[in-house]
């Protein structure tokens, strides 16, 4: 803001300086050597000889006209000449300078209309998007710190409204996202020292029918054999528990927000091919969309977004870049969009495991990513209900997308 204003001031000078040019710098009275009054001269005469009546306004240099009716014709101060017209003899006074004010003034009312409305503009610039702006530079910063409890407070500018509605839906997005891990970890936490608990019962009697044969504390068979099924049976108990921890650490771990709606297929298809158009033109991969019919699909959009672009990014990542294909198709009540690419490297042997979480075929490589892209993208639909599957074809991956379409 203050460079913005320091370059305001700067031009509020620049202007103060040009017009101090044209005022004070140039003469407002500069000699006529163009010889006009001869000009305007012979203007007179002729219009006396046609017998025009003389207008002295309509002439610049001329200031009187006198015939000899008016007495000496030499008793003048000012210059002037005297002709012959028609019989009778006229001095024509006129003189040798004429006024710059009228073109001065012409000027400087230019200057100040440029500078006003220039100014003005600048002025604009500076009240409804630069201040407004300087305010909510810091938002990101806040809320990369943490400070997410405080609501962001609105403004009415039509440039950051929308803006600040979008940071506040993160900040409250980043708010429910650290409740949510919050509370997954005091769950997680509360089950595993709920299930420890448990286990220490049955390790303690494993361990003490362990010890009693070990000290030939059941010199019988019987009891021996008694002892071995209890230690079997606790062993039972404890898998019991550790199956039970390893669920609830498996369980799902991600929640997810999904508002269903109308929406055209055309409307998210358009979304997709602006955003990866230009992004795969660079990277020479020949991108095509199949001709479809359009209908309405019944989907969160920005969900359904986020899908294909999850796919869109595998297809990058783990493709040969010679091509990405979207193919649409109908299926009794629902819509198939299919995403494939060339050079599929994975394993048959591995396809079913792709929509598992954390999971990352043998084919990643050094590749960044932490395998919960088609996960993410299983759980999406499942909130949409439909549903996602994967078939290696050729080579090709083929990822396809199930979608319910309005009937």
């Amino acid at each position: 803001m203050k460079s913005y204003d320091k370059m305001i001031l700067l031009f509020a000078l620049i202007f103060i300086v040009i017009l101090f040019a044209v005022n004070f710098i140039f003469p407002k009275d500069q000699a006529d050597s163009s010889g006009l009054f001869k000009v305007e001269t012979n203007r007179v005469v002729q219009e006396i000889t046609a017998g025009n009546e003389i207008n002295i306004n309509n002439y610049y240099t001329i200031t009187g006209i006198y015939d000899d009716r008016n007495g000496n014709l030499n008793d003048s101060d000012l210059p002037y000449v005297i002709r012959e017209i028609n019989g009778r003899f006229y001095r024509i006074e006129y003189r040798t300078e004429r006024s710059n004010n009228g073109i001065i003034n012409f000027v400087n009312g230019i200057f100040i209309l440029l500078f006003s409305i220039i100014l003005g503009v600048l002025l604009y610039i500076r009240q409804t998007i630069l201040k407004p702006f300087n305010e909510i530079s810091e938002l990101p910063y806040m809320l990369a710190k943490g400070n997410l409890s405080v609501p962001l407070k609105e403004t009415r500018s039509r440039y950051f409204g929308k803006f600040i509605w979008g940071l506040d839906m993160l900040r409250e997005e980043l708010e429910n996202s650290r409740q949510r891990e919050l509370k997954a970890a005091k769950e997680e936490k509360t089950a595993i020292l709920s299930i420890s608990h448990d286990v220490k019962t049955p390790l303690a009697a494993i361990k003490l029918y362990a010890k009693a044969i070990s000290n030939n504390l059941y010199p019988d068979e019987n009891k021996r054999r008694s002892a071995a099924e209890n230690i079997n049976l606790k062993a039972d108990e404890i898998e019991c528990y550790v199956n039970e921890l390893i669920g609830k650490i498996n369980n799902d771990f991600m929640e997810f927000s999904v508002k269903t709606k109308e929406v055209y297929l055309s409307v998210i298809l358009e979304r997709i091919k602006k955003y990866y158009s230009e992004k795969l033109k660079l990277l020479g991969t020949n991108f095509i969309i199949a001709d479809h019919t359009d209908c309405l699909l019944i989907c969160d959009p920005d969900r359904m977004e986020e899908v294909l672009q999850n796919i869109m990014e595998n297809a990058i990542k783990y493709g040969d870049g010679k091509f990405i294909r979207i193919d649409i198709s109908d299926e009794e009540y629902h819509k198939l969009i299919v995403i494939s690419n060339s050079g599929c490297t994975l394993p048959d042997t591995e396809l079913s495991h792709i929509f598992d979480s954390f999971w990352r075929g043998s084919n990643a490589g050094d590749k960044a990513g932490n395998g919960l892209g088609l996960y993410i993208c299983r759980r999406l639909m499942n909130e949409m209900n439909g549903d996602i599957f994967a078939e290696i074809k050729n080579r090709m991956m083929c990822v396809t997308v199930v979608c319910s379409k309005l009937t």
